[in-house]
């Protein structure tokens, strides 16, 4: 009975989005987060009867006989919807309006993206994320600095002692990549590079295609609560509908093996 095969893969479709929105829901407090959406695509279909063929000497099905198979997870994709600026107490934090990602170095040399602009200062005055991992350009804050300022287009100046004349000390720069979908997540808010991405584009801030810069914010998570909840409803619901055609399906096979 093809029902129980087809309902099964409904089902399993359905878990893979209760995954996704609870992915989402889990990670509403995280900085720079973009919620993410399960896409569907249906199976291959038995072609008992073609469209188009013969019916008769004359006379063709107008529509034919496709039975289809059931359900499949397409594809899960980031929504790269800005979230909102929320003002924190630390100077060297910084949001991006607009597109871009922050360069990371990872231990392994490496280059990660992020869009966590939670940064600070390692005790070498070097400027880092919160697992210590330094960002690029390098920007190194020199000890007797008294205050630092980070403009929208990335440049980081400090305020020396005795010295009332601002120097610079670095110039952060943004990535932009062709598809953003396309980059593979690593956890902790970064991102590598892959074949799907496409190589990225470095610019400064404020660039044409290019976010600007907050200085004393970060970047909220883009998840909407209520939306959430509302497609978690839907999928258990649609979780239950697909059971209960598996319950009917074994109802009937029921049936069938009880005649006599």
């Amino acid at each position: 009975m093809r029902s129980l095969s087809i309902a099964s893969t409904g089902m399993l479709a359905q878990q893979t989005n209760v995954d996704v929105i609870s992915n989402n829901i889990a990670n509403m407090n995280t900085t720079g987060f973009k919620r993410q959406r399960a896409e569907f695509q249906d199976l291959l279909y038995e072609q008992i009867e073609r469209p188009g063929s013969a019916t008769g000497p004359e006379t063709r099905s107008p529509s034919g006989i496709q039975i289809g198979a059931g359900v499949k997870t397409g594809g899960v994709y980031r929504i790269q919807q800005q979230g909102a600026l929320q003002a924190t107490e630390n100077r060297y934090d910084v949001a991006i309006t607009g597109r871009g990602y922050f360069q990371i170095t990872l231990p392994s040399g490496d280059t990660a993206y992020t869009r966590d602009g939670s940064f600070g200062v390692s005790d070498q005055g070097e400027l880092v994320t919160q697992d210590g991992y330094p960002v690029q350009p390098g920007i190194t804050i020199p000890q007797a600095a008294v205050d630092v300022t980070i403009s929208k287009t990335g440049e980081v100046q400090v305020i020396v002692a005795g010295d009332p004349q601002p120097q610079t000390v670095g110039q952060l720069e943004l990535a932009t990549f062709m598809n953003d979908a396309g980059l593979e997540a690593k956890g902790e808010n970064l991102f590598l590079e892959t074949s799907a991405s496409g190589q990225p584009t470095v610019a400064a801030p404020g660039e044409p295609g290019l976010g600007t810069l907050s200085q004393g914010f970060i970047e909220s998570s883009n998840v909407n609560a209520v939306a959430e909840i509302t497609a978690l409803i839907s999928a258990q619901r649609a979780y239950e509908m697909n059971s209960r055609v598996v319950k009917t399906a074994d109802e009937m096979l029921a049936t069938t093996s009880q005649l006599r």
